[in-house]
């Protein structure tokens, strides 16, 4: 299992309802759902890894995020998860929107584009970087729209979205991903 799906499990509470949208093959939900919680649910819009879910005996609803989200009701779950993918949707702030509206809470993980790393590819080669948590080509990416954890936590300031990331500078620098815990 991926090392921030433990973080992302350490966030939530015990016997909370959670909602993961956009995951994947349910790994996560699957350990939510040994360790934490029972009342998980997740929104996939990929067939292929439904069918994993379903194989694992996880909840699992056919969805697109950017479309399908707006038919949960507000606050139906304490915890709402997207994991590494704010980037690739076409509009990010409407989905960030419905992640707090639909949960109490959101916990969000993103691919930091501060990290020395990507910097020093920039700095020395002049392209796109490649590592682990940005693994493709610039043409074949997902990624629609890349940014910092110090651009998501300006987001969140100046949309008056609480969050709490301590010494910014430091993990901004340091850190390959942002995981963050917001709320209204």
């Amino acid at each position: 299992m991926k090392k921030e799906f433990f973080t992302i499990a350490k966030l939530l509470k015990e016997n909370s309802r959670v909602l993961d949208v956009g995951c994947g093959d349910g790994e996560l939900m699957k350990y939510i759902t040994e360790n934490i919680t029972e009342n998980v649910r997740g929104l996939e819009i990929s067939k292929a890894n439904i069918q994993k879910c379903i194989a694992k005996g996880l909840t699992v609803i056919e969805g697109d995020a950017e479309k399908d989200l707006k038919q949960f009701p507000s606050s139906s779950y304490d915890f709402v998860i997207l994991s590494q993918t704010l980037q690739a949707f076409l509009d990010p702030e409407k989905v960030m929107n419905e992640l707090l509206r639909v949960g109490k809470k959101a916990v969000v993980s993103i691919p930091n584009f501060g990290h020395w790393k990507v910097r020093l590819n920039l700095l020395f080669k002049g392209t796109m970087p490649i590592t682990k948590n940005l693994p493709n080509e610039w043409y074949n990416t997902p990624n629609l729209h890349m940014c910092t954890i110090k651009d998501f936590v300006n987001y969140c300031d100046k949309k008056k979205i609480k969050i709490n990331c301590p010494n910014l500078n430091y993990v901004n620098f340091f850190s390959e991903l942002g995981i963050f815990i917001i709320e209204k």
